[in-house]
């Protein structure tokens, strides 16, 4: 219950209880409930637009309902979508790089990523028929989250030092990686059964490879990955999501 509690605190700013009395290993151990916590924004932000849709057009609600994603995170992967832009695009050696990702202040990279990002996350999401929406926001949430879990496994550490980051990787093995990859098969299931049907199947293949591409080359640019760059693939895998969602749509291939 503890892991659990720890990827909420970490994961989102809903005011919850107990902070104090997690341990280091906790954050460790919460990385296999990172999806769950995506199930629990998903769920408020799918409540939420239905809501909305109610009183505005797709349009305005998506921009709400976008507003509010941001809100719940507390921008913390959006913040690390601009580092990256700023850090790992800059023409520096990877030392240099490590320590424009560490910078609080942000670059050209990183407010043009920024921008583009909520762009496209925004037109991906008011494209979505009235029928997609609501399983898209439940499962777009988990996507990301799974894809930091997994991430946190498959690629070294590129600092030294702690971090967020670095405390995300004190007892994470296996389990964890076995633990979310369940519960985004139960978060697809349900994405299909409330109409995504075949194609949310599709949404892990395609958001895992281009997630899997994106650390690959991001271990390049400076050895390993970091905490930003966690928070980086997760926006990169739900707007992926979005994305494949939306073409599915716009070929006739969801209602």
């Amino acid at each position: 219950m503890r892991a659990f509690l720890a990827a909420l605190h970490f994961l989102t700013t809903l005011p919850l209880p107990g902070a104090h009395r997690l341990r280091d290993e906790d954050w460790g151990r919460a990385t296999a409930w990172y999806p769950a916590a995506g199930l629990v924004i998903g769920g408020l932000l799918a409540a939420l637009d239905w809501g909305l849709g109610h009183l505005w057009p797709a349009g305005v609600a998506s921009a709400l309902t976008l507003a509010a994603w941001v809100g719940l995170t507390g921008a913390l992967h959006l913040d690390g979508w601009i580092d990256c832009c700023d850090g790992l695009l800059a023409p520096a050696p990877p030392e240099r790089r490590l320590e424009i990702l560490r910078d609080v202040h942000a670059g050209a990279f990183g407010i043009a990523g920024a921008v583009l990002l909520l762009l496209v996350k925004y037109a991906a999401l008011a494209a979505l028929p009235t029928a997609a929406r609501l399983p898209g926001l439940i499962v777009a949430p988990v996507l990301g989250r799974w894809v930091m879990t997994m991430a946190v496994l498959l690629f070294p550490y590129a600092r030294a030092g702690e971090g967020l980051g670095k405390l995300a990787r004190t007892g994470a093995g296996w389990q964890q990686g076995a633990g979310a990859t369940a519960i985004l098969a139960l978060a697809v299931g349900l994405a299909g059964w409330l109409g995504l049907g075949w194609a949310a199947a599709v949404l892990p293949v395609v958001a895992g490879l281009v997630a899997f591409a994106a650390a690959h080359w991001a271990r390049g640019r400076i050895g390993g990955l970091t905490g930003d760059v966690y928070g980086a693939l997760c926006e990169l895998a739900e707007t992926v999501g979005l994305l494949a969602l939306a073409a599915l749509a716009h070929g006739g291939l969801l209602a």
